[in-house]
């Protein structure tokens, strides 16, 4: 699976926090409030923000196992403070060969973050199947859709966001991708299993100040874009400087589409 650093989630955390869509976290909240003690496993979890961001919307008991092939990112996850009455467990795990290990009846919710438009169709069926044979809860955050915004506008803007979205579809380690068309697809796929699904947008909006994660994120996209051949290096190079540019005068505005959802079993509702 394609590598995250730590430093990248830690980077990135803050505009999940604020991007978070609170119809959809509503949704979730309300349907476990009468659940005692809530059980969740947390898939590709990374350096924890989904439990960091969701947790004290959910009621006071819970277990976490949270699940990553990454070593580094558990221990990372593993070290952060939590609220009273959660508890918390780190399984190592390749969740390309081995995800049905992973689930089973005794689970009350599965989550996952920026993890879906990662992930091939075929990996995507068994995670629904899976899922809705437990008859498991599934709550999906920031999985990008292909939506992007940039202010002000380049010429080269449509070609490096077209290229980008390209490079999304590739293999990051489960086959290729679904990238963009992950989330509608997932949707499709719970509801034909029987499942009732909310959803919203969960766009990052990032602002004139932010020149870190702005150059980070178009240095990102320029490479990426440049990788599947379509554009120069040439123009690939000037593109980027040309929005380092403005981005360095403080007049670039950033904006890129997430989906998230919350599917249930109809019987649940």
């Amino acid at each position: 699976m394609t590598r995250f650093s730590a430093d990248w989630l830690s980077r990135r955390e803050p505009h999940d926090l604020r991007a978070c869509n609170a119809f959809v976290l509503a949704a979730l909240t309300t349907s476990l409030k009468h659940v005692p003690y809530v059980r969740i496993i947390d898939l590709a979890c990374g350096t924890g923000s989904t439990l960091r961001r969701i947790s004290s919307h959910l009621p006071p008991r819970q277990h976490w196992q949270l699940v990553d092939s990454d070593l580094d990112l558990l221990t990372h996850a593993m070290a952060v403070p939590r609220l009273p009455g959660v508890t918390v467990v780190a399984t190592p795990l390749d969740l390309n060969r081995d995800l049905e290990s992973a689930l089973d009846e005794s689970v009350d919710l599965v989550t996952t973050s920026a993890l879906l438009d990662l992930i091939s169709k075929s990996w995507l069926e068994r995670l629904v199947v899976e899922i809705s044979t437990h008859a498991i809860p599934f709550y999906a955050a920031l999985s990008y859709d292909g939506r992007i915004w940039l202010s002000p506008r380049d010429p080269l803007d449509v070609a490096i966001i077209a290229a980008f979205n390209a490079h999304q579809r590739t293999d990051k380690g489960f086959g290729p991708a679904l990238g963009p068309a992950a989330a509608a697809f997932a949707i499709a796929r719970f509801k034909a299993v029987g499942y009732s699904v909310i959803r919203g947008t969960s766009d990052w909006h990032i602002g004139l100040d932010d020149h870190e994660m702005q150059n980070e994120i178009v240095a990102g996209w320029a490479g990426a874009a440049h990788k599947m051949g379509k554009l120069s290096f040439a123009d690939t190079s000037a593109w980027l400087t040309r929005r380092r540019d403005l981005i360095a005068a403080g007049r670039s505005f950033i904006q890129v589409g997430h989906v998230d959802f919350f599917a249930t079993p109809i019987s649940m509702r």
